[in-house]
């Protein structure tokens, strides 16, 4: 057993790869402190990019970041597993057993010890109880929902095209996710149709479900009115004000009586903790499953134990959840926390900085919103500067987790991967 301070870092998302490689880079390489991260998959993918892993407009073995090679690189160390409970009085961490997909055990439950424990086990999204939506729609929480997504996506239109008949897709959710996915799912056809492959454009029909009275209600009304817009030019269908009152496996049942047929249902609305947070020792949690904390984010009833990002609730001053939310958070406390464990300094409260939101609908058109209300973007030259401004936040990602030198290499490396393979995922 190690005797230096041990830190546990419990998903290895936005957040919790910051935290885990700072904190590795200061600390780790150097043996004072003995940091753990754990995860429940094998590589670290940025989430905002999903939209694009599942429509295949980008190829994820080329963006995802192995947790294995990472952390020997880092000065962390990487354990596969997922969390299973928590004894606080113990300070000791239960990981679930190992199964194979037959149900197979490869390993019974294991235990880590920590004096530290960091929960960055993001979110996912809410089905709201909704019936028939988990047995039915379609997730994208994670690569590997992103990955059989588009496995299944390539099939369906290599089928509505031998068919000669159409391919309905239904999205619920008209936050970024869903409005974004809407737009690459049409750029993937269109990227298809140059190589003569499938060239369904038309033939795909997109709806998109937004419960409010417009579409990105995070972002000012002319950006939602903007992009619902350039979506119908696009000749996707966007209806607000419908609430979706159950599922089947033909489409959805709307509250006002009707339906929207659809072979794919997708559900990206709304977003909750995932459901073991209320498995952790009596941990008090929000109305969403999310770990309550204090300003400093400070679980609320254990000084060991920080919550950060999608699964962190802050009562005084509530934030989306968002990867910016997630980024600060996790510079914040990898900041503050040396101190807190060496000197028994607190760690200050967190104060978040809105740096504005981006979002980009494929090639065809983007929009900025700064944090006063001030918005960019539109038209070709304005929506170009807000979609390099989008993929300027992935290679800002990038350069934090791998550095400056490996983060040149990174953007050189896609850059000529695009001369070699087509824009579009095609096998």
């Amino acid at each position: 057993m190690s005797d230096r301070f041990r830190v546990v870092i419990v998903g290895g998302g936005v957040a919790g790869m910051a935290i885990a490689t700072r904190l590795g880079n200061s600390l780790g390489r150097s043996g004072k402190l003995d940091i753990t991260l754990v995860d429940k998959g094998f590589s670290h993918v940025w989430k905002p990019m999903l939209h694009c892993f599942a429509a295949g407009t980008a190829r994820n073995e080329n963006d995802r970041i192995t947790f294995i090679s990472h952390a020997a690189a880092h000065g962390f160390r990487f354990c596969y597993g997922e969390i299973a409970g928590i004894d606080r009085a113990a300070k000791r961490l239960k990981l679930a057993p190992l199964e194979e997909e037959d149900h197979e055990v490869l390993l019974d439950e294991r235990y880590l010890d920590y004096d530290v424990l960091i929960f960055a086990i993001g979110s996912r999204a809410n089905d709201f109880g909704t019936p028939g939506v988990v047995e039915n729609c379609i997730f994208l929480d994670n690569i590997v929902e992103a990955n059989n997504f588009n496995e299944r996506f390539r099939h369906a239109v290599i089928q509505a095209y031998g068919r000669g008949s159409p391919l309905d897709i239904a999205i619920v959710g008209g936050g970024a996710t869903g409005v974004q996915l809407a737009a690459e799912l049409h750029k993937a056809l269109d990227i298809g149709s140059l190589y003569n492959f499938t060239p369904v454009t038309p033939e795909m029909r997109v709806t998109l479900l937004e419960a409010g009275p417009r579409i990105l209600p995070a972002f000012p009304k002319n950006v939602s009115a903007a992009a619902q817009k350039q979506l119908e030019a696009l000749k996707i269908k966007v209806l607000t004000s419908t609430m979706v009152s159950g599922a089947d496996e033909h489409g959805f049942m709307l509250k006002d009586g009707t339906r929207v047929d659809a072979q794919f249902r997708v559900w990206a609305a709304g977003v909750k903790a995932p459901d073991v947070t209320r498995q952790m020792d009596g941990l008090e949690c929000g109305r969403g499953g999310q770990f309550l904390v204090r300003p400093n984010l400070q679980t609320t009833l254990d000084d060991s134990i920080f919550a950060v990002g999608d699964c962190a609730f802050i009562s005084d001053s509530p934030l989306a959840p968002t990867a910016q939310v997630a980024r600060q958070q996790a510079h914040h406390l990898a900041r503050y926390l040396p101190g807190f464990i060496f000197n028994k300094k607190p760690v200050p409260a967190f104060k978040f900085r809105n740096r504005g939101a981006i979002v980009a609908l494929g090639d065809y058109n983007g929009w900025g919103a700064f944090a006063d209300g001030k918005t960019f973007g539109g038209g070709f030259m304005h929506g170009l500067s807000a979609r390099l401004g989008h993929m300027a936040l992935y290679r800002q990602h990038q350069f934090e987790l791998y550095g400056p030198f490996r983060g040149m290499i990174a953007c050189f490396t896609d850059w000529l991967d695009g001369f070699v393979r087509p824009p579009v995922r095609m096998d």
